[in-house]
């Protein structure tokens, strides 16, 4: 049974609404009681195989004075499944997750510092054990297809750049650590997606070859709750169209 404090109470209410259409990589247009709205989207992704005009979503109402949308988009319901859109919500809930250690890998480790910058690269978190400290940087895994969970979604020179660092860092005897958040429940697997960015593949293939420690981990996400579901297998077969 999943621990109860591996959950993680959303900061936010979300209220349905309806995906109407996509203008840009950051802007969807939305439907609420009939009535039509501009919605940030905080996921650049392709996102085609999920945005599709009709689906359910779910929204956040925003307040800041200087925004130019009153909404957020958050999540959209393939079926039955709620998967998040939001591409930095999982550093909040590793974060909690590590904090609450419930990473059994990363149980004597703490988070000393967010966004930490070296050199050319900012990663996600520094973490520490006593003296010894960690560069964790966190990739945000929406696309899945036949239970199969796929990075990225679309193609990323800076998640290549991450990974190179990494290994780098890796090989001058660093402790570095590449996470994927599986941001939906129906995935058995993890692979990069080689058809659309071979160049992040292989620097996955890597960064692992350097030392780099990779994880995979898959939550469920309710309308007002994250839930870790542990970590997911991955395989890093570089195929034959790639060598």
């Amino acid at each position: 049974m999943t621990d109860k404090l591996a959950t993680m109470q959303l900061p936010w209410r979300l209220i349905p609404a309806i995906f109407i259409s996509r203008p840009n990589r950051f802007l969807t247009i939305i439907e609420i009681d009939g009535v039509q709205h501009e919605s940030h989207l905080p996921d650049p992704g392709r996102l085609k195989e999920l945005l599709t005009p009709g689906v359910k979503l779910l929204v956040k109402t925003e307040t800041g004075d200087h925004r130019k949308t009153k909404f957020s988009t958050q999540a959209v319901y393939l079926d039955e499944t709620l998967i998040s859109l939001n591409s930095w919500l999982p550093n909040r809930y590793v974060e909690h997750l590590i904090s609450g250690g419930h990473l059994p890998w990363l149980t004597e480790w703490s988070v000393r510092q967010r966004e930490f910058t070296v050199d050319h690269s900012r990663f996600d978190f520094l973490l520490e054990n006593g003296t010894d400290t960690m560069f964790l940087e966190v990739k945000s895994v929406t696309l899945v297809e036949d239970k199969v969970a796929k990075f990225p979604d679309a193609v990323t020179a800076r998640g290549a750049r991450h990974l190179n660092h990494l290994a780098e860092l890796s090989k001058g005897g660093s402790h570095c650590t590449a996470l994927f958040v599986v941001q939906r429940e129906d995935a058995v697997l993890f692979r990069p997606q080689w058809e659309r960015d071979p160049k992040l593949g292989l620097a996955l293939v890597a960064a692992h070859d350097a030392g780099v420690d990779v994880r995979v981990i898959k939550m469920k996400m309710t309308p007002d709750r994250l839930i870790y579901l542990g970590e997911l297998p991955w395989d890093l077969t570089v195929p034959e169209f790639i060598r």
